[in-house]
């Protein structure tokens, strides 16, 4: 398309035909600059004619210093992104202005959007030589671990906190509960840290540092945040230094004051500030500016002047080596009382908070038009100039928060060519509020209001009129779950209204109230659509082409009129999700009770918003409290909404369920709102969750010097303040090139052609690479078995596999050539599921099995012989995404000498990444330096997965001499890196009558996906695990590697434990419920003693403590009166049903068979100033390690912890390192930097007797030096004992597999909404046995952590493909991870510290790392007690509704998502609303396990 230039001379008048002939006249008469005008952090920004592809989001990171905002999805799902937005809203009286602070996704904010208005980053906060006190107390409070997410997570709290300050009474409106049950932080994600150090860091700062400044109310400050600022016009003179506070005396609005104002008060420094009830402790004090008390032993080294400068020994007496300099522990601990830590914290000073720049004040919005020839932007700033583009070109795309226009663009290649920016129009935010409504009327609400005033709009006026606009609280209901908060403050009703998508949260709403849309064009009269005239079909409007929406008008019945108005809505998940079915109702009734008008409005059920017309006519003037009315009205929906199985999107059972189940809720909470009569309130009640709070035990006995205290993590600051560098943050390099990988869009094809052609006469295209760049014989890897290749050969036999890679200038110009790239196929079948496999016998070699007892040299048909009774079923676990915020990344830096390469790469693998970087450029691997500093998360995904693009880089590095780099998009790492396999078992288990295990014989099969990768090891630990803590005699496990057409399946936190573990616990149920016996009782009376030995011969020694945790928990956690609660409540309601459970679980710690990995070496070097340089071969993605290998050194060397210092982890110090994986990277290491200390403190041993015990690190090596002594030490370790080998059956010669096990118990319980299949997690309780703790913060933190992960992986996380065999769930927007408001409302966690008896324990015999244990993934699977809570509760409103179970009993397949739970329950509703499988139908969506 020709597009006019910005902005020239405009061309005489002609007949337009293009968007140039169209636009060309506007550009020259109206739209004349192209310079954006807003300012960043603080400094004025002028942009002449920026490309028009940039999002704020690339903007800002292609600024110097601006990498600590963070692209996550792309999609604004993540939060990430999230930047605060300080702009100008309409003032309340004609002297005063207000300024607003927007939490934005800068990933989807359109760069045009920040014309006139302040951008604030993390940067502008804080950094680490002074943070935001928000920062400190996150990196305090152990609430960041990857780091990734939290630079989002800080501006998101940022928002909140600047808007929730009232300037005139110099108080923050603010109430603890806020932060969570507003919704202010939904619209963000964290993998790591299980959120709840992030609550308590963020409700803390609430009640500590505002404690003195809150105002004292019951209302929330949803609205009342805004601040207030009145100028004098004369203050604003041209070059003003002025903040803006004039004649008037009014403040300019920071929190705190005017700067021109006296100092704050800050007498509240010297004292702790207690926080709510509900609130964890901090255990805190505040201290003024930085001066922060910390713990010396931990904290503050001092190092020695340079040798030269003293040449003789310090005499005997000591004398001091003279200091250059001291460092400091970015976030020092302070010192602990009685092995319980106290926190320090600077006191919040609020003036010091970044102002609104004054020259804004006076800035006057101007027409804009900036692009080039394949794009261009307006910017208009009055209706009038908007509909003249719109009468000029119908076509142009109008984009306020670009939260749906910028996905399009992103992941379904839209190109709007002509974009116009309508955010800055006030016309089009014009509210129409009635002040009187005795008599009805109606309400307009400007088309483009933000949703996030929308709901404060509509919650003040519900306040003021009450039911009377019971049409706004259902209006509001719904805006409170659309997106995230981000997306709320930029998104619009009028978006909401012309994408006409079908699953709108607003549009039923709109459409059950008989809503209508007054639309503009250049004609004098304004059109009116209604709502029930407006969607004509799927994405398609009857709105003009060139009209535009400028308000939404809402009819309002006068106030003695009988009607009510719900809307409900059910999703994956409750915040920040899309709905699977959203309804709204509007009901008008007579005096005598009988139905005078209903509306029912559906949204997911159609491609439109729809009203239900059979239903509608059935209901009609019947009489509303009658259970025929709502009989007949079911069974009416029921005929409106007959969905097909194979219905786009799915779920056709679900959401037939949900259409039927939300009347019925509504039909009750009609009657009961309107005082119709008496019905059950229990039906009315959707789930309520409460704030999350919780506990940690923190006293620690055995703390150390510095080992075993709660030292945050070495980078935790750095994180919280951006200034932590990953991979893509690294500076850009010269002549660096972009790459943009070309991916297979079949699932299995013949490759017939590829036509690079159309990519390299792209712009800034430098060339590609594909199977032809290297050797046929290098194009092959694989961590295992070498059977995957680099680029597709002939053939691609996955959806996302890798065919080439396109290398431009840019990164954008290189996603856009890729994919221009045209691949020609010949498809062929494809195989997605492990059923499928079995069928078409695919599988890759494998043949492990496990035997135990008889199945050694007999029979196992005599084993269940021997049984009184036998159960057999078959149960699935589905796959998991490891969604780690940051993707994977690579830079390759090529050298100009011997093909030397430095490769940066976000992996936790740099020996297989320097092994196969080496063999795809012919180089040797002592001249490939992998390297990484940290990973914003990894979790498994980046053991092997991340290897092919760092080859694929090398390999282009290689051809053009010019440095790579490669960030992947979201959805580009979920289709390439592969998940969490997919398992499904099949097993056979016999008993006793009275529930003794006997016998257990299963076949365990995982989907490995197109290629091996580790598909192999990680079914052979599930095989080890199936046993869970449970003694079973008489053992055969037979494992099976299915070969499909999906991605790769890779590692995963867990390995295959987690999925076997949950089987165990399957049959466990089944048998408990078939037998007739308490499952408690069952747990208890199969559980290991010393001296049992496991399914691979494994002896449990002396180091088993879970028949003690399981009885300290029962107790701890009041298990046996919960239950009992929990069977009285299940008595007395019929729609909620709650479940408890009490599960253990024992994990196994090594490589286990690949016993070569079991090793690792560490290098320490000791400076002649007493600093410490510390390298190993593990690597740092938020678990800690870096910190805990500091701490061991420090410990062993009788340093502080910042004396210690590790660069990062490349293989020219570590060679040959073992991935940081299995949860063994702190044994490795720690042993392996203890032996490097070890060595070292033996060679300063005398001068240790020389200058005491004490004496400083810079005095022992100052005198070492001089004596010529080594002061650097290589370090190594190999794990003893373990070395099992399979096919070993001799129980005296067997070797062990895991050096030990770490063990936890969890109890949890669940509440779930039989209506819908919503639940919450009410309580969680955690016993972990994890040694002597290296670091109990690190390690609560990876608790917490694995176990809203392992929640998720068994209850709302659902990976799930097309026909076709693509992936369908690629992206925030359609998997769904636990978020903020997903984690148990009360969850405790506290450490194995004595037995039975309150004796101490010692964990000595471990022979580990100061006695500790892994910790990463033994806790994962304790997630599942959730699901089995859950399972407890669906099984009680089974029995209710009179389900009769088959042989197999009750087998409830993971994850337990709504939709499962739901129609588990077994119901009349659920009965009503099958689906039946017609012929040769299919289901839209596939489930591969």
């Amino acid at each position: 398309m020709e597009l006019p230039r910005p902005p020239m001379s405009a061309p005489k008048a002609q007949p337009a035909r293009t968007a140039a002939d169209a636009l060309t006249p506007l550009v020259g008469s109206t739209f004349t600059s192209s310079v954006l005008t807003f300012y960043l952090n603080g400094k004025q920004v002028s942009l002449e004619n920026p490309n028009p592809h940039l999002t704020l989001l690339e903007y800002i990171r292609s600024q110097h210093g601006l990498r600590g905002t963070k692209l996550g999805c792309g999609e604004g799902g993540c939060g990430a992104c999230t930047v605060v937005v300080q702009t100008r809203v309409a003032a309340t009286r004609p002297s005063g202005t207000k300024v607003k602070h927007l939490a934005v996704n800068a990933c989807l904010f359109p760069l045009v959007g920040v014309d006139g208005k302040h951008v604030i980053t993390i940067e502008g906060l804080g950094n680490v030589s002074r943070p935001h006190p928000l920062q400190e107390r996150i990196a305090k409070l152990h609430g960041s671990q990857c780091g990734f997410c939290t630079p989002g997570i800080v501006m998101a709290m940022y928002a909140i906190l600047r808007n929730a300050y009232d300037a005139e009474k110099d108080v923050f409106r603010l109430l603890e509960r806020d932060i969570q049950l507003e919704g202010h932080l939904d619209g963000n994600l964290c993998r790591c840290t299980g959120y709840k150090p992030i609550l308590q860091a963020a409700r803390t700062f609430v009640t500590e540092d505002l404690g003195g400044k809150l105002e004292s109310t019951p209302e929330s400050s949803d609205q009342n945040g805004l601040e207030k600022a009145a100028l004098d016009a004369e203050s604003l003179k041209a070059g003003s230094a002025s903040c803006g506070r004039g004649s008037t005396g009014v403040s300019c609005g920071r929190p705190g004051g005017c700067c021109r104002d006296a100092s704050p008060n800050s007498d509240s420094s010297g004292a702790p500030l207690s926080s709510s009830p509900d609130s964890a402790s901090t255990n805190a004090t505040s201290v003024s500016g930085n001066e922060v008390a910390e713990d010396p032993s931990v904290s503050g080294a001092s190092y020695a002047k340079p040798a030269k400068s003293r040449e003789s020994k310090p005499s005997e007496e000591g004398v001091e080596i003279e200091v250059k300099t001291e460092t400091h522990l970015e976030a020092p601990p302070s010192s602990s009382k009685a092995g319980v830590a106290q926190q320090q914290f600077s006191t919040y000073d609020a003036s010091t908070e970044l102002i609104y720049p004054p020259a804004l004040y006076k800035f006057k919005r101007t027409p804009i038009c900036y692009g080039n020839e394949r794009k261009l932007w307006f910017r208009p700033t009055t209706l009038q100039q908007l509909l003249e583009i719109k009468d000029k070109w119908p076509s142009a795309k109008l984009v306020a928060g670009a939260t749906e226009v910028q996905v399009e663009i992103r992941f379904k290649n839209s190109d709007f060519a002509v974009s116009v920016y309508v955010s800055d129009i006030e016309e089009l935010q014009k509210n129409d509020f009635l002040t009187d409504l005795e008599s009805g009327g109606e309400i307009r609400i400007g088309a483009n209001t933000p949703l996030t005033t929308a709901e404060d709009l509509c919650k003040e006026t519900y306040r003021k009129f009450g039911t009377q606009v019971s049409v706004l609280d259902a209006l509001r209901k719904q805006l409170r779950y659309f997106g995230g908060r981000q997306i709320r403050n930029v998104a619009s009703l009028a978006g909401n209204l012309a994408t006409a998508s079908p699953i709108s949260d607003a549009n039923p709403v709109l459409l059950a109230s008989g809503a209508y849309v007054v639309a503009r064009n250049l004609q004098p009269e304004e059109i009116r659509i209604p709502l029930s005239d407006l969607f004509m079909a799927y994405r398609t409007t009857s709105l003009p082409p060139d009209a535009v929406i400028t308000q939404v008008a809402i009819p309002i019945p006068a106030k003695n009129d009988k009607h009510i108005i719900k809307a409900y809505k059910q999703a994956k998940r409750k915040d920040d999700d899309i709905a699977i079915v959203n309804a709204a109702y509007k009901l008008r009734l007579s005096a005598d009770g009988a139905v005078e008008d209903i509306i029912l409005a559906y949204g997911g059920i159609a491609p439109t918003t729809v009203s239900m017309k059979k239903a509608k006519a059935v209901l009609q003037k019947k009489k509303w409290f009658d259970s025929e009315t709502l009989s007949s009205g079911l069974d009416a929906l029921a005929e409106d909404c007959n969905l097909s199985f194979s219905v786009p999107g799915g779920m056709a059972h679900y959401r037939r369920a949900l259409v039927l189940s939300m009347f019925f809720r509504f039909w009750h909470e009609s009657v009961a709102e309107l005082q119709l009569g008496d019905v059950d309130l229990n039906i009315i009640e959707e789930i309520h969750r409460e704030l999350s709070t919780g506990t940690r035990d923190d006293y620690n006995p055995n703390e150390q010097r510095v080992v075993g205290k709660q030292v945050p993590a070495v980078s935790a600051l750095k994180q919280c303040t951006g200034e932590a560098e990953y991979v893509d943050d690294m500076p850009r390099q010269d002549r660096e090139l972009f790459g943009g990988l070309v991916l297979s869009s079949k699932a299995h094809a013949k490759i017939v052609d590829v036509d690079w052609e159309p990519a390299l006469n792209m712009p800034g295209v430098v060339g590609y690479i594909d199977k032809n760049s290297i050797p046929k014989e290098a194009n092959v890897w694989g961590s295992v078995k070498k059977d995957e290749p680099f680029f597709a050969d002939g053939e691609v036999t996955s959806h996302g596999q890798i065919i080439g890679m396109v290398y431009a200038e840019t990164a954008l110009q290189a996603q856009a050539a890729a994919k221009v790239v045209k691949v020609t196929y010949e498809v062929l079948p494809a195989i997605l599921t492990i059923d499928e496999a079995i069928e078409a016998n695919s599988f890759f070699a494998h043949g492990k099995m496990l035997k135990k007892g008889i199945a050694i040299h007999g029979n196992m048909e005599d084993a269940f012989a021997r049984c009184d009774r036998v159960f057999e079923g078959v149960s699935r676990v589905g796959g998991q995404e490891h969604f780690y915020l940051e993707t994977n990344a690579s830079l390759v830096i090529p050298h100009s000498e011997d093909g030397a390469m430095d490769v940066w790469s976000s992996t936790q693998n740099t020996m297989e990444t320097q092994e196969f970087v080496s063999q795809v450029t012919g180089v040797p691997s002592n001249r490939i330096n992998a390297r990484v500093k940290r990973m914003g998360g990894a979790f498994g995904g980046k053991e092997s997965r991340s290897v092919p693009f760092a080859c694929l880089l090398a390999v282009a590095a290689k051809k053009e001499g010019r440095p790579m780099r490669l960030m992947l998009n979201r959805d580009e790492d979920m289709m390439t890196s592969g998940q969490r396999h997919p398992i499904q078992t099949k097993w056979k288990i016999g008993t006793t009558n009275d529930g003794k295990l006997l016998a257990l014989e299963a076949d365990m099969y995982d989907n490995a996906g197109f290629s091996q990768d580790m598909s192999g090891a990680v079914l052979d630990r599930a095989c080890t695990h199936l046993d869970n803590c449970y003694e079973i005699p008489d053992v055969f496990i037979r494992a099976h590697c299915c070969k499909t057409n999906t991605h790769s399946n890779t590692a995963f936190r867990g390995f295959g434990g987690p999925q076997a573990m949950f089987v165990t616990e399957c049959f466990m149920s089944v048998i408990a419920e078939g037998l007739g016996v308490d499952i408690d009782e069952l747990r208890q009376k199969n559980l290991y003693k010393v001296g049992d030995r496991t399914p691979f011969l494994q002896q449990i020694d002396v180091d088993w403590h879970i028949p003690t945790m399981m009885e300290q928990l029962r107790k701890s956690s009041d298990y046996d009166a919960r239950k009992a609660a929990v069977a009285k409540f299940n008595d007395s309601n019929k729609w909620k049903k709650r479940g408890i459970c009490l599960i253990p679980t024992k994990f196994g710690l090594s490589f286990a068979t690949a016993l070569h990995l079991n090793q690792a070496t560490a290098y320490v070097k000791i400076y002649h100033d007493g600093s410490v340089l510390l390298h190993h071969g593990g690597t740092e993605m938020g678990q800690g390690l870096y910190t805990k290998m500091c701490q061991v050194a420090a410990q062993e060397l009788g340093v502080p912890v910042d004396a210690v210092f590790t660069q990062d982890s490349q293989t020219y110090q570590s060679a040959n390192a073992s991935p940081t994986a299995a949860s063994s990277g702190s044994d490795l290491n720690g042993m392996a930097v203890k032996d490097a200390c070890n060595q070292i403190n033996e060679r300063l041993k005398p001068y240790r007797e020389k200058y005491g015990a004490d004496a400083p690190m810079r005095t022992l090596v100052h005198s070492a030096y001089l004596d010529r002594v080594n002061l650097a030490a290589n370090g190594f370790w190999k794990m003893p004992r373990i070395g099992y080998q399979w096919g070993s059956y001799d129980e005296k010669t067997v070797r062990p597999m895991y050096y030990y096990f770490t063990q936890g118990v969890a109890v949890s319980e669940a509440e779930l909404d039989l209506l819908t299949g919503d639940h919450t997690v009410l309580r969680t309780d955690i016993l972990m046995d994890v040694g002597q703790s290296i670091n109990p913060a690190i390690d609560y933190g990876q608790i917490e952590g694995a176990f809203v992960q392992g929640q998720g992986l068994f209850t709302m996380e659902e990976s799930l493909w097309l026909n076709t065999g693509e992936l369908a769930t690629r992206g925030p927007g359609n998997y769904k991870i636990p978020g903020f408001n997903d984690i148990p409302q009360q969850f405790n966690v506290s450490m194995l510290r004595a037995d039975s008896d309150g004796k101490p324990l010692t964990w000595n015999h471990l022979r580990s790392i100061q006695s500790s244990k892994g910790v990463g993934e033994p806790p994962l699977f304790l997630g599942a007690t959730v699901f089995f809570a859950l399972r407890e509760a669906v099984k009680a409103a089974r029995t209710m509704n009179g389900v009769q179970e088959n042989e197999s009993g009750f087998i409830m397949d993971s994850p337990a998502t709504v939709e499962r739970l739901r129609l588990a329950v077994g119901d009349d509703l659920v009965k009503k609303t099958e689906v039946l499988r017609k012929e040769g139908e299919k289901s839209f969506f596939v489930s591969v396990a």
